[in-house]
């Protein structure tokens, strides 16, 4: 028996969650720049009241995500996300560099 990723456990949980009925979407980070929490590829899934698993980064930026994904379960519109920290920003907050990271939101069907 293989044991379950990361991965696997989103999408499990993704589809237990629409088997009971409920809206959920996805987010997966499809780029990155600089400094990245998590790498591309990683997953987190939501369902309509806001309950989660996974993680796209963390903080704030796991927020706007979830916010988004609870709006894109009720008008089925995917979207991209962006967010960053230049270089400067980030020396002034005691971080060695900048990053960005683009996660894109979609609906579960």
């Amino acid at each position: 028996m293989t044991a379950l990723t990361d991965h696997d456990a989103v999408l499990e949980q993704a589809a237990a969650w629409r088997a009971e009925g409920r809206g959920v979407a996805l987010a997966t980070v499809i780029a990155t720049w600089g400094s990245s929490p998590r790498p591309m590829g990683s997953l987190l899934a939501v369902d309509e009241s806001g309950a989660m698993t996974g993680s796209v980064s963390g903080g704030c930026i796991e927020g706007a995500v979830v916010h988004e994904a609870r709006d894109v379960i009720r008008t089925g519109e995917p979207r991209r996300m962006t967010f960053g920290v230049t270089n400067e920003m980030a020396w002034e907050v005691g971080l060695a560099c900048g990053g960005e990271v683009q996660i894109f939101v979609e609906r579960v069907e």
